[in-house]
């Protein structure tokens, strides 16, 4: 779905048939001034995306940004200021933190747990794990935050997890499968201990997701297969054992904490006295 297809769904569902409020409080249509400012320490993401939501409510509105996407912000630094009618600020105003609160966790996470494997070769994937409707926006967030994107749905890799394996009567059985069709895709096959794996490898598949297994057949895969396939550790991984899962030497962590479980940035938007 197209950006402003989002945006317009989004100040439609806040402002149904109209915003009552400002309505009976009958503001005088003078030029105010708002800021929107932080206040935690977090990486920003989604400026551009408020600056269309208050544009959306009304063109008129002039949107000034001093910081942008990928910026580390601390508390009372200013994001942007909004100029124009005091009645269309109030009413774009939720739906511009709300997008630009979220956005900005998401990246905030990121990269705090790329931060935390400071160092290694390994990069930090995120997954499909996603608010429906807004996988571009938060998928964008965690490269705002240093992450790289896992697949973006089930159209741009093959991905063969335990479910499709068991229908298809085993790994072997199910990459065949594939292979046979002649397909243009990389293939990433999950697995659950060291024999599915050496299974996976001689398949010759292009990735394996190693579905939470120890640290120790964690290195032992590496030791053996990581010259030979990607490597990726899925299942567990958080900002306090990511480094310990990094130095495995596996070729990718991926952790749907960034999309699921971060915390909105704390943001306000205040009107200047």
């Amino acid at each position: 779905m197209l950006l402003d297809e989002i945006i317009r769904k989004s100040l439609e569902e806040d402002l149904g048939s109209g915003d009552i409020t400002t309505r009976y409080l009958d503001l005088e249509p003078k030029i105010c001034t708002a800021y929107m400012i932080a206040k935690a320490e977090g990486i920003l993401a989604g400026t551009d995306v408020a600056r269309q939501v208050f544009k959306a409510v009304d063109p008129e509105l002039k949107i000034t940004l001093y910081r942008k996407d990928g910026d580390f912000v601390a508390p009372k630094d200013e994001i942007m200021r909004v100029e124009g009618k005091p009645s269309s600020i109030l009413q774009a105003e939720r739906t511009a933190l709300n997008f630009l609160q979220r956005l900005s966790g998401i990246a905030s996470q990121t990269r705090r747990m790329v931060n935390a494997m400071a160092g290694t070769s390994t990069r930090l994937l995120d997954t499909r794990k996603t608010t429906p409707l807004l996988r571009a926006l938060e998928k964008y967030a965690v490269r705002v935050g240093g992450g790289l994107n896992h697949r973006h749905g089930l159209y741009d890799m093959i991905m063969l997890k335990e479910n499709h394996i068991r229908a298809a009567g085993g790994i072997s059985a199910a990459v065949s499968r594939i292979q046979q069709q002649n397909a243009s895709y990389k293939i990433e096959v999950e697995v659950t201990n060291l024999d599915e794996l050496e299974e996976a490898v001689a398949a010759k598949v292009d990735r394996v997701m190693l579905d939470n297994m120890s640290i120790k057949d964690i290195k032992a895969a590496v030791k053996r297969f990581g010259k030979k396939v990607e490597l990726e550790i899925s299942g567990g991984v958080t900002e306090d054992n990511i480094m310990q899962y990094a130095k495995t030497g596996v070729h990718y962590l991926s952790s749907g904490a960034l999309t699921h479980s971060y915390k909105s940035l704390d943001i306000s938007l205040l009107f200047k006295e």
